[in-house]
């Protein structure tokens, strides 16, 4: 084991640097999967409770303000993976995943497909996310 410049060694320069990609990795999927539970369990909560939904109300703009978070962190957090492990599948996955996501939010509105294809965009981009950190430590 070398000294680096810092006092690190190479191995624990190498861990800190994967250290960051696996937190910005697991932000990506819990976003991911918190928007895949906005999808589904709050239309079956309002359809359930229709008394609520006078009450609990999110503006469409809801919708793009997380599209505007999940794409630069899960593109940052899939370049970076790609870079590391040079697999392109699921940096491949994960932009279909965005682009269904852009598409439900921006296109769709309050069609009858919005709903299935953020759901789709969100099963895609965590599982590409859940595959590149498998990747990355594979």
């Amino acid at each position: 084991m070398r000294r680096t410049k810092d006092g690190f060694t190479m191995i624990q320069a190498k861990l800190t640097a994967d250290g960051k990609i696996d937190w910005l990795e697991r932000a990506a999927v819990g976003a991911s999967l918190a928007c895949l539970v906005h999808c589904l369990a709050l239309p079956l909560l309002l359809a359930a409770l229709p008394a609520l939904s006078r009450f609990i109300s999110l503006p469409q703009s809801f919708h793009g303000f997380m599209v505007a978070i999940a794409v630069p962190a899960s593109s940052l957090a899939l370049i970076k993976g790609m870079a590391a492990h040079g697999g392109v599948l699921p940096a491949m996955l994960g932009a279909t995943g965005l682009v269904f996501l852009v598409v439900a939010a921006f296109m769709l509105g309050a069609s009858s497909l919005e709903t299935p294809i953020t759901v789709a965009g969100s099963l895609l981009l965590a599982s590409a996310h859940v595959f590149n950190w498998r990747m990355r430590h594979g």
